[in-house]
């Protein structure tokens, strides 16, 4: 297929690198042109400096950018040049309402518009390992699967657009519950005086066992915090959550806590620090008390 791929980031680079991989003809932009350039030269694909000569003649847009207002953006941009019945599968997280918009603007067009938030981080994009949560039409899902199997593990419709959007809120939520689990053992541990090591090693295998104790309690006990999903994009994320929250009556305590959290660690210098860096956070409060 002819497709273009709109944002090519740490995780939007190597999905449009995987659908080169699978054989498509595949034309990348992104608003700093060096940096489609740069995709472009990487992995074999055509970069394009404006978004009308990327989606001319497309079969299908892929974005993965930033927020609600560069969607509406580049899909604005797009819509006239691209050809009635066309998909535009949008990765972005963004609001549900954004993502209802979006098809309802998509459809009058003649174009097919879903909403495909992912989780897996940048490791899964590279290693085509995302998992995706899918809101839109049900007629053409199986067509979008199958467009975006070079890059995913498992791929979900959710229901009407914006459905997927909604779970992606799910799916973060969690994280962040998760996350700051996580931390708060390791720094009770560390508190206690125990070997961090051992600590996992007696708790991982059982019920407190999760992703995140398996591939974060170490690099947390190390200090590093340079995984790739910046605090600055959770915070975002979380922020969509609690907007929807406030909107479906529905309660997040240790969301809107773990949202305050984060942004202790903005204040600290850690925006760029990945999720983990919550329990930089608490490693600060017990140096400094």
């Amino acid at each position: 297929m002819k497709l273009c791929f709109a944002g090519l980031g740490v995780m939007g680079a190597p999905m449009a690198g995987h659908l080169i991989k699978a054989g498509h003809a595949v034309t990348g932009y992104n608003r700093t042109f060096a940096k489609t350039e740069a995709w472009a030269a990487q992995y074999g694909g055509t970069a394009a400096r404006d978004i009308s000569d990327a989606v001319e003649g497309a079969d299908a847009l892929l974005l993965c950018v930033g927020r609600d207002e560069d969607v509406r953006e580049t899909i604005t941009a797009a819509l006239p040049h691209l050809k009635a019945g066309a998909l535009v599968i949008d990765h972005t997280t963004t609001s549900a309402k954004l993502a209802r918009d979006m098809a309802t603007l998509c459809a009058d067009k003649g174009v097919v518009f879903y909403d495909a938030p992912v989780s897996g981080g940048q490791a899964g994009a590279e290693n085509g390992q995302l998992s995706v949560m899918v809101g839109g039409d049900a007629a053409q899902f199986e067509a979008m699967k199958a467009l975006t199997a070079p890059y995913t593990k498992s791929i979900t419709r959710l229901g009407e657009a914006g459905a997927g959007q909604t779970a992606k809120m799910c799916n973060q939520i969690a994280i962040a519950g998760a996350v700051q689990g996580v931390a708060e053992a390791l720094h009770f541990a560390r508190s206690a005086g125990l070997d961090a090591d051992l600590v996992f090693n007696a708790i991982s295998a059982g019920a407190a066992g999760s992703w995140q104790m398996s591939n974060r309690w170490k690099t947390m006990s190390e200090d590093r915090y340079d995984f790739g999903f910046a605090v600055d994009w959770m915070r975002k994320d979380l922020g969509i959550a609690l907007d929807e929250a406030r909107a479906n009556g529905a309660h997040l305590a240790v969301a809107a806590l773990v949202d305050q959290f984060y942004s202790e660690v903005q204040a600290m210098g850690g925006s760029r620090w990945d999720t983990s860096s919550l329990h930089a956070r608490l490693e600060a409060r017990r140096k400094n008390a």
